[in-house]
């Protein structure tokens, strides 16, 4: 995760190879038309080629994300959900098309699928919490008071401030998964990418977790793009779904999702 924090963008629009741009602009999410206020996308993809080196795993993506939307990725192992979500976070860089995020990378929360932190390595919930505030915190600082009043408020949103003292390998799935969100929280997102967030779970936790998904977007404004294999759970809460199948990707609109 903490690669996010020192990923490599163009900011300024720089065409590579001639056919790809990748842009980084700070607006304003909404815009004027007229007398009507119209949202801006945080992340739009306009015919985006993604994969490793230049080899496509996705090809043509159109896609755009908006402050508000709760999103779902769907598709089987092994389709090119990870690459979209990398690629997104620029820990990938795009292969042909345009994508552009009107926030900085570090307005990104993002949960992986897996945590690469070593479990022989003794950390506690409120220092896993911490780590989202790497990208304000200079290295070898202490942690300054108000970040950890945030890290209790973050832990306390999700449920988990009785735990912080615990240490994180001591907790169950579900709940390292509550932690590792209230840590992408704590990087003050307007987006958050979740990766598999519901995988490993019980079926209460994965009803929890989602419950705190549709809160985030409703009440926070935040976008929420995550990936599951529960397609009867994206159904109950996504607002659309993004279907990835064959190197293809397409968005539907989901007419069941939670009412805003």
């Amino acid at each position: 995760m903490d690669r996010l924090y020192s990923a490599d963008v163009d900011s300024g629009g720089e065409l590579k190879k001639g056919i790809v741009v990748e842009q980084e602009t700070e607006v304003s999410h909404v815009r004027a038309i007229g007398t009507k206020q119209e949202p801006i996308a945080l992340v739009a993809l306009d015919h985006v080629n993604l994969g490793y080196g230049s080899v496509p795993v996705l090809r043509d993506v159109s896609l755009t994300i908006y402050p508000g939307e709760l999103v779902a990725l769907a598709g089987a192992n092994g389709s090119g959900k990870t690459t979209l979500f990398r690629t997104l976070l620029a820990l990938l860089p795009s292969l042909g098309g345009t994508l552009s995020r009107t926030c900085p990378l570090t307005n990104f929360g993002y949960v992986p699928q897996s945590a690469s932190l070593d479990p022989q390595f003794p950390l506690s919930v409120g220092e896993i919490v911490e780590m989202g505030a790497y990208g304000r915190v200079r290295p070898y600082q202490p942690m300054p008071a108000d970040e950890k009043a945030r890290a209790n408020e973050v832990l306390n949103h999700v449920g988990m401030g009785h735990v912080r003292e615990k240490s994180f390998f001591s907790l169950s799935g579900g709940q390292k998964q509550r932690v590792l969100i209230a840590r992408a929280l704590m990087v003050l997102p307007r987006i958050m990418i979740l990766d598999e967030p519901l995988s490993g779970v019980d079926e209460v936790t994965r009803h929890s977790i989602t419950d705190l998904f549709v809160e985030l977007t409703r009440k926070n404004n935040f976008a929420v793009f995550f990936s599951s294999h529960d397609l009867a759970m994206v159904q109950r809460v996504a607002d659309k779904i993004v279907r990835v199948e064959d190197g293809r990707v397409w968005t539907e609109v989901n007419r069941q999702g939670s009412p805003r």
